[in-house]
């Protein structure tokens, strides 16, 4: 067996891709998706091989290759039992083609019974492509059956109200101009906000009126539509709307540009077309470049917005260009590929996000959108795979709707809204996938709440649900909802450490749900300095809320509020939280782990280890943990344990939306549909120093002009080496105001027991002493 290769072998700490799948990997899909440190930067190809013999003999070994990137998932599924890998860098083509020593070897176990998710080879791959005009969405020969779906039942297939909100304004709306530099090309939000909206307008005109016309066999809305078309291929690709000017305009623009040409291609000529093409190929190319060779998500994956253009970019001007240009094709392949191995960087096997719920929403939108468009085009179908069959489970359970978006961790551009409608529509997409009742029901929930905010810049800049809407219809059967109320009480998902507790989570005016996280993705992206921090909404109102605003990304409340621990319910050591700046390396270091989750005998409960996060600004501590009790689907017990290796004070901090009152060692919220008493019930150094402020620390005032204060509690220790504080939360509808819960303590050596009695129950926990 050939030895190890150092030099092929570089130790990586969490920002890159690792080394995968090892004796240690928990398989969930067949075959395995293989990944390894690249062994250079640019220009490497592999090969692969897989045996079931640990000396790679011939009779039991694939092999496969050149494989261009460090990524590989076979083109069939492995027999299941014990199997070995390693890889070799190749270099050189053709008869010089040489290749270095083989990597070091790796064992796995394939268990029987998986999903088998194999990707046909390169070659194979598009064997069933329709190669002529649509490709988007519709293929060629769907199009004639399709105009006889629209004649026979124009409400149904969704096609009426589709023209009606989506075509029609289009008519009489003049040619947008092409944005132009900021002054002084310094980007302000608000012009960068304006820019890529009217962008969003130039896709909605140039793809509602091609597909209306085609459809239609309309020639007013035809030439409508190519004046459009040719009206945008005419903006400077290198100009204000290129990917490094503006990434979200420029991903409008490519896909504006890539559903004309396609959908528009018989109704132009050969000049035009060629007018049409050299932007889409130029505007494709920039993305690519940026996703490939720049970003290269395929060796360090958490970059939202490139990860994102894969599917809103690459996936439609890819196929749009497929037949036409050879880098079209290799860059789609990079996609599939990508979407078949290393998808999702923010999540699992559970369904995760680590980003949050409204960054699973516009990452979902797009991918969904892309992934129905290459499945069309090509019938590869990525939806097989665990991760799609799963991840409508994290909004259903973190991002409920019938609760408030106050109780949601990560950048949120609705935050203080209702919950955006589009969580819906991703929603019935799974349900499309899956079949799955829960999800059918969960859009439901949403499809008709609040009209009025289809207009808000966070709706509008960014889909159409009319358009959505037409072609859900016709790439999916109606799915019946079914209501959720057999959802598991606590749902932990380990892939990304959050950690879901509720009681009656479909139906609003019972409704107790509380969101907790401890995770190994720390503060990197959208992802806050929030693990170990909670979340709590009861009977209609949020209590325990995600303070400030979505101003916009790097404003002073987005760094110096929203991503700080500061505003999240979570501790402070000496003042300091989390690190969350703007470094990826000490984002993902500043991690937490959720160490275990259950439920039993009417208790729920979470244990969350967030220590690592703090250590950047507290290297003293030695070791935080934070306990989680749901007590009989009625109250809460927080017990936090902070041992330091000098003498320090604890600060318990809580936010809500109103004022709260205060009174010796509780503290007590207000709502307009729920109360909640807080009650410190124990702390090893004494009582706590309770106090209140409101406002938002840091942030610009112009940049929270008209909006909202909140308030926050700070609870502060004395100085001790060792802490443990038990916290009471104890919601409560406005007509039980008088609800109360008894509590002692006794003293067993080794720990302390907490026994609370609640309407003739009484429960023990048990907390540690410090010592």
């Amino acid at each position: 067996m050939a030895t190890a290769n150092g030099l092929y072998q570089p130790q990586s700490g969490d920002l890159t891709v690792q080394y995968a799948p090892s004796a240690q990997t928990e398989l969930i899909e067949n075959p395995p998706r293989f990944t390894w440190i690249p062994a250079k930067l640019e220009d490497d190809r592999y090969v692969l091989e897989v045996s079931s013999a640990p000396d790679f003999t011939r009779e039991t070994t694939r092999t496969y290759g050149p494989i261009p990137y460090n990524f590989f998932t076979p083109s069939e599924a492995l027999r299941p039992g014990t199997c070995y890998w390693r890889y070799a860098l190749l270099e050189g083509e053709g008869p010089g083609e040489q290749q270095s020593e083989w990597s070091t070897v790796r064992e796995f176990r394939v268990p029987e019974g998986l999903p088998e998710t194999a990707l046909p080879s390169r070659s194979e791959r598009y064997s069933r492509v329709h190669t002529g005009h649509p490709r988007l969405w519709l293929q060629p020969d769907e199009l004639e059956a399709y105009r006889g779906t629209v004649r026979e039942d124009a409400a149904g297939s969704g096609w009426q109200a589709f023209f009606e909100q989506s075509v029609k304004p289009w008519l009489t709306r003049e040619l947008i101009g092409e944005p132009k530099p900021y002054p002084d090309n310094r980007r302000t939000a608000a012009l960068w906000r304006g820019s890529y909206l009217a962008c969003q307008e130039v896709l909605y005109a140039i793809r509602h009126l091609s597909v209306a016309g085609a459809v239609l066999q309309d020639a007013g809305l035809l030439a409508k539509a190519k004046a459009w078309l040719l009206h945008a291929a005419s903006w400077d690709p290198d100009g204000p709307t290129s990917r490094d000017y503006n990434d979200e305009a420029a991903f409008r623009i490519a896909a504006a540009l890539a559903w004309g040409y396609d959908w528009l291609h018989g109704e132009l000529t050969e000049d035009e077309r060629e007018a049409v093409r050299e932007p889409l190929l130029a505007r494709t190319r920039q993305v690519a470049y940026h996703v490939i060779q720049r970003s290269k998500i395929h060796h360090v994956p958490y970059d939202s917005h490139a990860v994102r253009s894969l599917s809103s970019v690459l996936v439609p001007c890819c196929i749009a260009l497929f037949d036409e240009e050879p880098e079209a094709r290799e860059w789609l392949n990079y996609t599939v590929e990508y979407y078949y191995t290393l998808f999702s960087p923010w999540g699992g096997k559970d369904g995760g996000w680590a980003e949050g719920p409204h960054y699973w929403t516009t990452g979902m939108a797009y991918l969904t959108e892309g992934l129905n468009l290459l499945k069309n085009f090509s019938e590869l179908d990525v939806f097989r795979r665990p991760f799609f069959q799963r991840t409508g489970d994290f909004p259903l359970y973190c991002y409920s709707p019938t609760t408030s978006t106050r109780t949601a961790f990560g950048d949120n551009s609705t935050l203080g809204d209702d919950i955006i409608k589009k969580v819906g529509y991703n929603m019935r997409e799974f349900a499309g996938v899956t079949g799955n009742g829960w999800y059918q029901w969960y859009f439901d929930q949403l499809k008709d709440a609040n009209p009025e905010a289809d207009r808000m810049f966070y709706n509008y800049g960014w889909w159409d649900f009319a358009f959505d809407d037409l072609v859900y219809r016709h790439n999916y059967p109606q799915v019946e909802p079914v209501e959720p109320s057999g959802i598991e009480p606590v749902k932990w998902f380990c892939d990304i450490g959050w950690v879901a507790m509720h009681h009656r989570l479909h139906d609003p005016a019972e409704q107790i749900s509380l969101i907790a996280k401890s995770s190994r993705y720390g503060s990197v992206s959208h992802s806050h300095g929030d693990q170990g921090a909670f979340l709590l909404h009861a009977y209609g109102e949020p209590l325990a809320i995600e303070s400030g605003y979505y101003v916009a990304f790097n404003s002073s409340m987005h760094l110096n509020w929203r991503r700080q621990t500061k505003s999240k319910n979570a501790v402070l050591i000496d003042g300091q939280g989390q690190f969350a700046g703007m470094n990826k390396a000490l984002n993902l270091a500043a991690k937490g782990e959720v160490e275990d989750a259950w439920h039993d005998k009417g208790v729920s409960y979470a244990r969350l280890n967030p220590t690592s996060a703090y250590r950047e600004y507290v290297p003293y501590l030695k070791q935080y943990k934070r306990e989680i009790y749901f007590v009989q689907n009625s109250y809460f017990v927080i017990v936090d344990s902070i041992d330091l290796e000098q003498p320090g004070r604890v600060q318990w901090l809580f936010h809500t939306l109103y004022e709260m009152e205060m009174k010796g060692q509780s503290f007590h919220v207000n709502g307009k549909k729920a109360l909640m008493e807080g009650r410190f019930i124990f702390s090893t150094s004494g009582e706590l120093a309770l106090s209140q402020t409101s406002g938002f620390e840091g942030v610009d005032p112009k940049e929270i002009a008209g909006l909202d204060t909140h308030w926050h509690l700070s609870a502060e220790t004395k100085d001790a080496s060792s802490h443990r504080i038990a916290t009471l939360l104890l919601p409560k509808r406005l007509d039980e105001g008088g609800k109360y819960i008894s509590y002692f303590m006794d003293d067993q050596g080794f720990s302390y027991n907490l026994y609370l009695t609640d309407n003739g129950q009484t429960q023990k926990i048990e907390i540690a002493k410090a010592f």
